[in-house]
């Protein structure tokens, strides 16, 4: 399971795609959750305050457990705000299971990327408690085992390199069990 999180616009949706391409090449079966198309259908019930970031969080995460118990690579991508939210994940996953992945770009860096628009709505007040204005994002500590990229200095392929050197390895591993 890679748990990808980060601001909006950071890149986690555009690596999960990319990580689930070379994947499938391998031959290995994987399914993204990406958290836009979850709010579209399975969380489409609930809002952005804390409790309801939460109980998204829960429902991603026991999906992806799910699909790991019937041995499909699971790709999540989600804002994922509160260290105790991605902890929550965690141990509904697994701490064996989980890999974490910090997609790291500033907030004006993706202001200016702003694919979906969501920075220019919420500049304009029409978006409220948006994630790293109105709502706080919680960087991984220090000591965290999280693998961080910098989208906004490294390239695409790069980054999904540094994940699959960590995944591969475990994919091949749980494949000789």
């Amino acid at each position: 399971m890679i748990w990808l999180y980060g601001i909006s616009g950071a890149g986690k949706t555009t690596l999960a795609h990319a990580l689930e391409a070379h994947l499938a090449a391998e031959g290995v079966l994987t399914r993204i959750l990406d958290g836009d198309e979850l709010r579209k259908g399975l969380n489409r019930n609930l809002g952005y305050d804390d409790d309801a970031r939460t109980e998204n969080i829960r429902r991603a995460a026991e999906t992806a457990r799910l699909f790991l118990d019937t041995g499909i690579v699971t790709i999540a991508a989600f804002i994922c705000p509160k260290r105790d939210m991605r902890e929550m994940a965690r141990q509904i996953v697994g701490e064996d299971e989980f890999v974490e992945v910090y997609v790291k770009a500033s907030y004006e860096g993706c202001a200016k990327r702003d694919v979906k628009g969501l920075y220019a709505k919420a500049a304009k007040g029409e978006v409220k408690k948006f994630t790293g204005r109105d709502s706080s994002f919680e960087e991984p500590e220090a000591i965290s085992s999280a693998i961080v990229l910098e989208t906004e200095r490294h390239g695409i392929s790069r980054c999904t390199e540094r994940i699959l050197d960590v995944v591969i390895p475990r994919i091949h591993s749980r494949k000789s069990e």
